[in-house]
């Protein structure tokens, strides 16, 4: 198993924005573009060293997708960032029909996603957008869960050709990869073998689900924790191999347990392996205000309640 330090917590916003700032300085055809929210998504971090190549379009962000469009047409690799709620959801026609139908070079960043963006309360809290972008043609979908993870993802992306969509937490999160770390867009990783049930996860609930092992161990329940940072194309297989294995596979993520994760999973499973699966997320609800552990324990995505469901859904 993964041995992390639960208190060593690091910036995946911030992760983005060096990264970003890095591969700038060894291409000069990245571009950054922002919604007013740079210091938010950091890019202003890349703004910094770059500013003839950063953008800021204003709270306009169906311009920022098409601004980022026409860069990409012009050879550019445009990394465009707000709010997942906003990013994703008033911008999706231009997304939908100017992005993805051409299969455009753009890199979408939605910074602040899910329940953790905390006090700024259910306006702000994209629950939806893994779905929205996940049901559409040519896009990819990353939900890293650490600072290591997400700059390996960006770096990724940055060398990609053709749309993705990055969903990044708002909220400080435990390291769980080191720098030895290689990021596979085709693997999902095993961070804990078990043998009695399949925990799959992703974002920045990484850390609950493996304390939640943990504590299961420790109750005689052998957990198998599978990390899955793209949601689209999904590991199948890693996840299939696992089920066969336990055959009980709960999901947890930080995001609506319609169409993100949950769904993903299974989709996979139903079609080549049909076994159980239980969904832990939001349950088909908007946020509140409230701080990220707050929320997190509120809504059942904290260590103690994934044990709690573990149990109960075993007797």
């Amino acid at each position: 198993m993964v041995k992390i330090d639960y208190e060593l917590k690091k910036s995946v916003r911030g992760a983005f924005g060096e990264a970003l700032a890095e591969l700038g300085s060894l291409n000069k055809d990245i571009v950054a573009l922002d919604a007013d929210l740079s210091g938010s998504t950091q890019t202003s971090i890349f703004a910094k060293s770059f500013p003839d190549r950063f953008f800021d379009v204003g709270i306009a962000e169906q311009n920022l997708m098409t601004t980022a469009l026409g860069l990409s047409l012009e050879g550019k690799i445009p990394f465009a960032a707000t709010f997942a709620v906003f990013a994703t959801g008033r911008a999706y026609d231009q997304i939908r029909n100017s992005i993805c139908y051409q299969k455009a070079n753009v890199k979408i960043i939605g910074a602040h996603g899910g329940i953790t963006v905390g006090e700024d309360g259910a306006s702000h809290q994209a629950l939806e957008d893994i779905s929205l972008m996940r049901g559409l043609p040519n896009m990819m979908v990353f939900v890293p869960g650490d600072y290591i993870q997400t700059k390996k993802i960006v770096e990724y992306a940055s060398k990609y050709q053709g749309p993705v969509y990055i969903r990044l937490s708002r909220m400080n999160v435990p390291c769980v990869f080191g720098d030895d770390y290689k990021f596979d867009p085709n693997k999902a990783v095993i961070l804990k073998e078990g043998s009695d049930v399949t925990l799959v996860t992703c974002g920045d609930v990484i850390s609950e689900v493996l304390k939640a092992a943990e504590i299961l161990e420790n109750k005689g329940i052998s957990a198998e924790v599978i990390n899955t940072p793209v949601i689209k194309p999904l590991d199948c297989g890693t996840i299939l191999n696992s089920a066969k294995k336990t055959n009980f596979v709960i999901t947890v993520e930080n995001h609506s347990i319609i169409g993100g994760l949950g769904s993903a999973v299974c989709e996979c499973i139903a079609e080549s392996y049909p076994t159980k699966v239980h969904r832990i997320g939001i349950n088909d609800t908007f946020g509140q205000s409230g701080t990220p552990e707050e929320l997190i324990k509120f809504y059942n995505l904290d260590a103690d309640s994934i044990v709690k469901k573990v149990i109960e859904l075993k007797k």
